[in-house]
């Protein structure tokens, strides 16, 4: 609906106009009746109008100040004049405002009225598909050039570089014009948990498209000479020059534009972590550059979210994770037999904590984490009322997909503490991807309060939506799931140390004592003093 404001010291008049129009049928609302021209102004700067209907004869401002001052503001509002006064001065005056009527209230009606918001209406249809066309136009060469931008890295990485002018040509067009002597610090920028940010965003076209605008005014307002190029949904190229060698400090300075890169990034809820290779001159340097730092697995795999590394050139560590297999893989079993969900994070923190320190090969850390997991499963099959319903053959695929060595360590003790829920709680009955992700969450962060808005953003769901869902697949509400999931943790820390009740109250993420102990009672049918006593007995 369009917006209207009336304005007129004469309140009757303002009262016999608010109620003589049907508003809502011609897709008007009243935004405000005001009774001076700088209340009105005031009111304006909270919640413009698209139509003014003013009188011009007020004290403190007039009406003809109030058109001027708001169309400052807004030149496409449309306006008005509404007075006793029929001299050639105001209507003059109201003309170079570009005031679209002039209404004496004396014969002032309604229908005349009506007529002239219809006619307002039309005009403001018209503006609106005007701007929206050219929206769109400038969309589309947006996405054009953005198109061409990322049809030109991905040559200048893939293809051999026949014609240097050509490519300098290109280059400078993109907004990197390249002078004699000058040097280029080349990055890698990486979209971190990528299969996350690409759920939230429903699409990688929409991701790309809302990443690369945001690049773009980054790198325009920090006002260094950089150029980005979208090298695909996950992964940015930015190019920095830099005159003088780098006695300017250009890695320093190509730090800064990164960390404020970050910055805008972050509202779009998004985290991206850079690799800075080596500095270089003219094209066939900055290629090479360029793929020295796609050729570095070790850099990509090991970066935590949020990270600015420059390159190291670093090999793989002739580590072998598989030395003692047989003997972490028992100890896993054991650990999940056990139902010792702290130390199985514990275990496997350990494990790949290891692994980020030595920096062996990422695929042997994958291959080892994934063969770990399927043997396990395996070895459980037969002791434990566990079966993996055909998730064991989603594995591998899951692990591919994984890009970082911490989004490894979070899956892997997911899996483990999902078959633990399985055998020990009856899991969730559900096959829904989005509620097994649920309770996976759930099961890891035992240790903090968690609530149903929180899992439904990272699900990337409405909230009302989450909850009826999760009701219906599973049999109980969210908030009944964590408190099972918590109580059973509680049983389990009482049964198996001597962690007195406060600190095991903490521990569960609640910072009641007595309603933890409420809750308890009414899961296990004695308080945790009592349920401790008796096994103690």
């Amino acid at each position: 609906m369009y917006k209207v404001m009336l304005v007129d010291d004469d309140y009757p008049v303002l009262e016999l106009i608010h109620y003589a129009i049907d508003w809502e049928s011609l897709g008007l609302t009243v935004i405000g009746m005001h009774e001076n021209g700088a209340r009105a102004l005031e009111a304006a700067e909270s919640e413009m109008p698209d139509i003014l209907i003013t009188d011009i004869g007020m004290p403190q401002m007039n009406g003809l100040e109030l058109i001027a001052k708001l169309k400052e503001a807004k030149p496409g509002l449309r306006a008005a004049i509404l007075s006793c006064h029929d001299e050639f001065d105001y209507a003059r005056q109201a003309m170079k405002l570009q005031v679209q009527d002039y209404l004496l209230k004396d014969t002032l009606d309604p229908a005349a009225i009506r007529t002239l918001l219809s006619q307002f209406i039309a005009g403001l249809e018209e503006e609106r598909e005007h701007q929206s066309k050219q929206l769109r136009m400038e969309r589309l060469v947006d996405r054009n050039r953005s198109l061409m931008k990322e049809k030109f890295i991905r040559a200048t990485l893939q293809q051999p570089m026949l014609d240097f002018e050509k490519w300098q040509a290109e280059l400078a067009g993109f907004g990197l014009p390249l002078a004699p002597g000058e040097t280029i610090v080349p990055v890698m920028g990486i979209v971190d948990e990528f299969k996350s940010a690409k759920q939230r965003f429903q699409s990688e076209e929409v991701l790309r498209f809302a990443l690369d605008n945001v690049l773009e005014e980054a790198i325009s307002r920090f006002g260094l000479k950089a150029v980005h190029f979208q090298y695909s949904s996950q992964e940015t190229v930015l190019l920095a020059a830099f005159q003088g060698g780098l006695k300017v400090n250009g890695y320093e300075k190509t730090r800064e534009l990164l960390r404020s890169i970050q910055e805008a990034v972050r509202s779009l809820k998004l985290s991206m972590s850079f690799l800075i290779g080596e500095s270089c001159q003219g094209p066939e340097g900055i290629k090479s550059a360029l793929q020295e730092i796609q050729k570095d697995g070790l850099a990509r795999f090991y970066r935590q979210s949020g990270d600015i590394v420059r390159l190291e050139g670093r090999q793989p560590d002739p580590f072998d994770p598989f030395k003692d297999f047989q003997k972490s893989s028992e100890k896993l079993r054991d650990l999940i037999l056990g139902k010792k969900v702290g130390d199985i994070q514990s275990a496997v923190s350990e494990w790949l904590d290891e692994a980020a320190e030595r920096r062996p090969d990422p695929a042997a850390v994958k291959d080892w984490v994934l063969r770990m997991l399927l043997d396990t499963r395996l070895k459980l099959q037969s002791v434990l009322d566990y079966r993996s319903a055909g998730r064991g053959d989603m594995l591998p695929n899951e692990a591919l997909e994984l890009d970082t060595l911490g989004e490894l360590k979070e899956w892997m003790i997911g899996n483990c503490l999902s078959i633990v829920a399985t055998d020990m709680y009856g899991g969730s009955a559900s096959k829904r991807e989005e509620i097994a992700e649920a309770c996976g969450y759930v099961k890891r962060h035992l240790d903090r309060k968690i609530t149903l808005e929180e899992v439904a953003e990272r699900l990337f769901m409405n909230p009302s939506y989450f909850s009826r869902l999760f009701k219906k697949e599973t049999g109980e509400t969210f908030i009944e799931y964590v408190t099972r999931m918590k109580m059973h943790r509680a049983k389990e820390l009482l049964e198996n140390s001597a962690t007195p009740v406060g600190k095991i109250c903490e521990t569960l993420g609640y910072d009641n004592q007595s309603y933890f102990i409420k809750l308890f009672k009414s899961f296990a049918g004695v308080t945790p003093v009592e349920y401790r006593s008796q096994l103690r007995k």
